[in-house]
């Protein structure tokens, strides 16, 4: 199993899939991704350039289906390419592992379209809800850049004092 910092990278490359196809950035995140996933077999990298036109294709296609298929399209992908990157980065040993994803983290970088989010190591990044939780006299602390929804301890029992 990948630590955390791994698995939101893999997050970040699905996503900066997603995000790139169809715009200017593609071209450049679509040839360093194949290249990485390639690791050096030119059979690989052609077999992933063919699936990154695949997505590239299907999310342009679902866009003509109008926002609710387009957006549907946008998740699956999504999840298809975080998955793949998973898979390869858990295939690896520690040290290659830390090699593979250092050169992801300096693609997602350069290629990654504007606007793109990403992080660190240690970072996480989430569209959707995240629930940090301290339990027992425990911390949980987390940075937020967007709504907070806070709800207070349960009220003590009256009957034990």
């Amino acid at each position: 199993m990948l630590e955390q910092a791994l698995v939101a990278l893999a997050g970040m490359g699905g996503a900066a899939v997603v995000q790139a196809a169809g715009t200017d950035a593609w071209t450049g995140l679509r040839q360093a991704l194949a290249q990485w996933f390639g690791r050096g077999d030119e059979q690989c990298r052609r077999a992933e350039l063919e699936r990154l036109d695949r997505t590239a294709a299907e999310l342009a296609d679902a866009q003509d289906d109008g926002e609710a298929t387009a957006e549907r399209a946008r998740v699956g992908h999504d999840a298809v390419w975080r998955s793949r990157i998973e898979e390869l980065l858990e295939g690896l040993r520690e040290d290659e592992r830390d090699e593979a994803a250092e050169a992801l983290r300096g693609l997602l970088r350069h290629h990654a379209p504007p606007g793109s989010v990403t992080t660190g190591a240690g970072g996480i990044v989430a569209q959707g809800d995240i629930r940090i939780h301290a339990d027992r006299g425990s911390v949980a602390a987390g940075v937020v850049n967007g709504d907070v929804n806070l709800s207070g301890p349960p009220a003590p029992d009256p009957t034990r004092g």
